[in-house]
């Protein structure tokens, strides 16, 4: 075992880390605002990956370039989905919402399965197809440009929640509704703007994942429930805490593949999952 295959690996784990997290800063961030807990959060994930697989199949636009593009169509849906479905929940008890938003899940898949039949698709000869060497490591560029994606939208995320106006509201909105309300904040805007944003964060993760990523009708089942331990790990609420998390979580998954087996990776991932539960519920950056 050569030094330069395990930091190949650690390299991997960062990056695949990396878009854990961007998938996890949309769930945490409608738990943080509403404390509601979206089953549906990996569907938004695999249409935005249909989404760039179909631009790309039909009329030849690389999944980067209609990046954008896919992320607003992630934004409107989030927002549409708010206003007919959870919208009418908001105020119900905790096991509505969640047999609210399962049932989303369920509803999303059985039509993506209808439309688009369980077979696997790839996106082939996009323009980051390859490989790049950096200090002797060789690491995909479809998996590279997705990182570096990943960590800007992140950040973006984050400069908005802590430095626009907007951004502040919705942080208020979260700290405390109804003080929220008195204050003159339209607070069921806050709510649909927080849909919209973790929405179209799964969009940006899709166009980049379907770059290097087979894209199936479950294909969001594979990485929410990665994105739940990452939400749990960092906090929920916590777009930092998603971030250290995810990465915490890619490295563990794919390091603890290559050393103890691949079988067990997600087990691995779990049981560290499990103690953090039992040793500091609230998570890395939640508050105590």
């Amino acid at each position: 075992m050569s030094f330069e295959i395990v930091l190949q690996t650690l390299v991997s784990g960062l990056l695949i880390g990396l878009i854990y997290a961007l998938v996890a800063v949309g769930l945490t961030l409608i738990f943080g605002v509403m404390d509601i807990v979206n089953f549906a959060h990996g569907e938004f994930l695999m249409f935005g990956m249909y989404s760039s697989f179909w631009l790309f199949a039909l009329y030849a636009f690389d999944p980067l370039l209609t990046l954008p593009l896919t992320a607003l169509m992630l934004f409107a849906l989030g927002v549409v989905v708010y206003r007919l479905v959870i919208s009418k929940i908001i105020n119900a008890p905790m096991l509505s919402q969640i047999f609210t938003t399962f049932g989303l899940m369920i509803l999303f898949r059985g039509i993506a399965q209808f439309l688009w039949k369980p077979d696997f698709r790839t996106v082939e000869n996009s323009m980051v197809s390859g490989n790049v060497s950096l200090l002797g490591v060789q690491i995909g560029l479809p998996q590279l440009v997705a990182g570096v994606g990943a960590v800007l939208v992140s950040v973006g995320v984050y400069l908005f929640l802590t430095r626009t106006k907007v951004g502040i509201a919705l942080e208020a909105t979260a700290a405390d509704k109804e003080a929220a309300r008195l204050m003159g904040i339209d607070t069921r805007r806050m709510f649909a703007l927080a849909w919209g944003v973790a929405a179209a964060c799964t969009g940006v993760a899709g166009a980049l994942l379907s770059t290097f990523f087979p894209i199936f009708p479950e294909v969001g089942a594979t990485f929410v429930l990665i994105a739940f331990v990452v939400v749990n790990l960092g906090g929920f609420g916590s777009v930092i805490g998603a971030l250290i998390a995810g990465l915490l979580v890619g490295v563990i998954e794919v390091m603890g593949g290559f050393f103890i087996g691949p079988q067990y990776k997600l087990a691995i991932v779990l049981s560290l999952f499990l103690g953090v539960l039992m040793f500091r519920p609230q998570g890395l950056m939640g508050k105590a």
